[in-house]
């Protein structure tokens, strides 16, 4: 690979006092070196505030009051200016390849919006497979942490409070853009992660709703 382009990892924080650091620490060991880091504090009440500004010589540092996670990555992503984005969330693992894997995977296919990986969630591993249209619209299996090309990210729905990140791959592939994906783990969260979409039968009522019109 002889093109480094500038990607941008954009990291939501909300009262992330007991996982903050040790996630900044993971993206600083990455062997991608071009990134820039964006955190947004999302109101945090706790110690959150006060790791950033440790960290304030490394990353940009931008604040809402508490609107959720969906309104800190949208916010998040007006300051950034990579041609690839990832969306962090404030408690994962990553492998130090990570980035490097993707955006070579992207690279080599351009003509696919986003690229996804396996992942570990608690205990339980997430084996996927090639990406799949009409599975995607029936069934949530694209993790938020995936990476994503500038000029196909059309924003998070901030309005809904779970499965921001599935109506986002649907709302991408209606206009034709489709991930693809890299089959090996290259992240964890924690069982308690809240970047990882739960069963919530309003919001399900309300993506069926969008995909009918």
């Amino acid at each position: 690979m002889n093109y480094y382009p500038l990607i941008s990892i954009i990291i939501p924080c909300f009262n992330a006092e007991k996982t903050l650091a040790n996630t900044l620490a993971q993206i600083y060991n990455q062997t991608y070196r071009n990134i820039e880091i964006i955190a947004v504090n999302d109101g945090s009440i706790d110690t959150t505030s006060h790791i950033l500004n440790q960290h304030k010589d490394k990353i940009k540092i931008f604040k809402q009051e508490h609107r959720g996670a969906s309104a800190a990555r949208n916010l998040g992503f007006k300051h950034s200016h990579g041609e690839f984005v990832l969306f962090c969330d404030a408690d994962v693992i990553m492998d130090k390849q990570m980035i490097n894997k993707m955006i070579d995977k992207l690279l080599r296919n351009p003509g696919k919006a986003y690229c996804y990986s396996n992942f570990k969630f608690g205990l339980h591993s997430f084996d996927l497979f090639p990406f799949d249209g009409k599975r995607l619209i029936k069934e949530n299996y694209i993790s938020t942490m995936s990476l994503i090309r500038r000029s196909k990210f059309i924003g998070f729905d901030e309005s809904l409070k779970r499965f921001q990140d599935w109506d986002l791959w649907k709302r991408m592939l209606a206009k034709g853009d489709e991930g693809i994906w890299y089959p090996e783990r290259l992240f964890e969260a924690p069982l308690n992660n809240k970047g990882i979409s739960k069963f919530n039968v309003k919001n399900i009522i309300k993506l069926i709703k969008r995909q009918l019109k």
